[in-house]
């Protein structure tokens, strides 16, 4: 009788149940949005603001490695009851960790785009130095003898038909924050970035509170689960 009494007192009602689930499911939510959004928002601020180095090289660090890694390491550091060596990782963080990376990369090209539509300048600039190898990427130097900064990418004009002493019309940012194009980039990122932030959001999500379960199951079972 004891021990049934006993099983029946550590058996969670139906209304902790709905409430455990409902407060894991908003702890986990909000930190996988913060995550996510902090990757997309910090790389983007990068250049718009513009954020000059090094906090420029630091708020870029957190966009696109330590936020997306706080994904999965925020929930499996949380689980304190847990020994380390029984500590189990839910295969959903997969998904917000890359889409944080993603989500930082993409950021910090629309912040680019914002940069340059908003104190953008267009000049004749001429190639100065052209390094070679699986991306080019292009030295460039204004008329006045100002050297644009950062340099131009292959993707953006440093192409294979580029030679150094070449001229190129290119719009670049005088805060020598955001990177110069030779085309204007009409992409809209807006859609891909708020997909990715839900995708994130959901999983992030789904993994935490399946974290949460295992480390709750286990201090019902007084440590042996």
């Amino acid at each position: 009788m004891t021990a049934n009494m006993s099983r029946t007192e550590v058996q969670p009602g139906p209304g902790e149940e709905v409430s455990w689930r409902r407060i894991a499911m908003i702890r986990w939510s909000l930190c996988s949005l913060a995550c996510a959004g902090g990757s997309a928002g910090l790389a983007w601020l990068v250049p718009a603001a513009p954020l000059p180095n090094p906090l420029g090289a630091a708020a870029l660090l957190l966009a696109w490695i330590v936020l997306p890694l706080a994904t999965v390491l925020v929930p499996v550091l949380w689980l304190r009851g847990v020994p380390r060596k029984r500590r189990k990782v839910a295969w959903q963080f997969l998904v917000p960790v890359i889409a944080g990376v993603v989500l930082g990369v993409l950021g910090k090209l629309a912040g680019d785009q914002a940069a340059l539509a908003d104190r953008g300048r267009w000049t004749e600039a001429v190639v100065v130095h052209k390094d070679e190898g699986k991306t080019d990427q292009c030295t460039m130097r204004a008329p006045g003898g100002q050297e644009i900064s950062p340099s131009l990418s292959e993707g953006d004009g440093c192409g294979e038909w580029v030679s150094e002493g070449d001229t190129l019309r290119v719009r670049y940012d005088p805060e020598g924050v955001a990177s110069p194009v030779e085309d204007v980039d009409t992409t809209s990122y807006g859609m891909l970035l708020a997909y990715l932030i839900v995708a994130a959001v959901v999983m992030g999500t789904w993994g935490g509170v399946r974290q949460s379960r295992w480390d709750r199951e286990y201090d019902a079972g007084g440590g042996r689960g």
